[in-house]
């Protein structure tokens, strides 16, 4: 009988020794695998340099389980990085929720001091910065001069910007019972 020969019978003779002795190390679902990649190492050695095959298979079933508890362990801490970095996406992502809620306060905030300016104002003012017409178009729409679209432009302007600076974002609009105050 060859050397080879004499450790896979070895092995045969003590797999279910080796099994217990894995059990030892590592979860039930991880023991038949370690045992056979034991045997798949022996099957790789030069059988010649071991001298006490029981004590090497012993020792590369154990080097084997520990092994695994190793990448485990890796595995398990690269997991909770990933965990972390998901977080930092949840936190951009409530970020950007933030954002998006604040910009749309504001925006609303913005329409009230537009709604709050004098009529003809606010026809001007919105035709020019939200629909972008010029102000010859706007004076001959509103039938006024251009000159007065100009100031009825800067003067919108002018009272949005003291409205937005007056009042914050989050104050309760319900507080002048649903009439149109102007802003002076």
């Amino acid at each position: 009988m060859t050397n080879q020969e004499n450790l896979e019978s070895i092995y045969l003779s003590i797999r279910k020794g080796l099994m217990r002795a894995v059990s030892r190390l590592v979860p039930p679902k991880e023991i038949e695998d370690i045992v056979q990649e034991t045997y798949v190492r022996i099957c790789a050695v030069k059988t010649e340099q071991v001298t006490h095959p029981r004590s090497f298979l012993y020792r590369t079933a154990r080097n084997l389980a520990l092994d695994h508890l190793k990448r485990a362990e890796t595995r398990s801490t690269m997991s909770m990085e990933d965990e972390t970095l998901n977080l930092d996406g949840l936190v951009e992502e409530a970020d950007q929720v933030y954002d998006q809620v604040a910009a749309s306060r504001e925006f609303e905030h913005f329409c009230e001091a537009v709604r709050h300016l004098p009529l003809q104002c606010r026809k001007a003012f919105v035709l020019k910065k939200v629909y972008g017409y010029s102000q010859k178009e706007i004076a001959d729409k509103l039938n006024i001069s251009e000159n007065t679209v100009e100031k009825h432009i800067a003067m919108g302007l002018n009272r949005c910007r003291q409205y937005m600076q007056q009042a914050p974002a989050c104050t309760n609009k319900g507080n002048d019972s649903g009439k149109s105050r102007e802003i002076k």
